[in-house]
């Protein structure tokens, strides 16, 4: 699944899609640009499809991320504190740097309901636009896209 907001840049795989960049969350691993860049079309179009659910399955995708850092890559894995996953997790409430980006961007947050509506991945996304430095300006095309706007 990618977004439309994130097509230009992500349809290719050049980039790291956001259902890739939650699954990297999930399972505790960032991927820099460099590496990503380094696996293989048919790699990195495997960790968009993979399913990152179950403990057995997250395990998995970990040992499979693991695998081609170390096969593709002369840097070493960096692991992600297991923090905020609640963030996106919870649908019951929303987080700060979702309403700080949409008071910065002069429109409404989303509002319980909306929020509460809207898929993991698509809280994921919302939350990590919020929260990036170069990304936000796709904070308002996934507002539009998840029909917020």
């Amino acid at each position: 699944m990618i977004f439309d907001f994130e097509s230009d840049f992500a349809g290719s795989l050049r980039c790291i899609p956001m259902i890739v960049r939650q699954k990297l969350d999930i399972v505790g691993i960032k991927v820099s640009l460099r590496q990503w860049s380094r696996f293989t079309r048919e790699e990195r179009g495997g960790l968009t499809d993979l399913v990152c659910e179950s403990s057995d399955e997250q395990a998995a995708y970990r040992a499979l991320v693991l695998r081609l850092i170390d096969l593709r890559s002369d840097e070493p894995p960096v692991w992600l504190a297991a923090k905020n996953l609640e963030d996106w997790q919870d649908a019951r409430w929303m987080p700060e740097p979702v309403k700080v980006q949409a008071a910065a961007d002069g429109v409404p947050p989303p509002t319980q309901q909306q929020w509460a509506e809207l898929t993991a991945l698509q809280r994921f996304a919302l939350v990590k636009l919020a929260r990036s430095r170069h990304e936000n300006e796709n904070f308002l095309p996934a507002m539009k896209e998840f029909g917020i706007l």
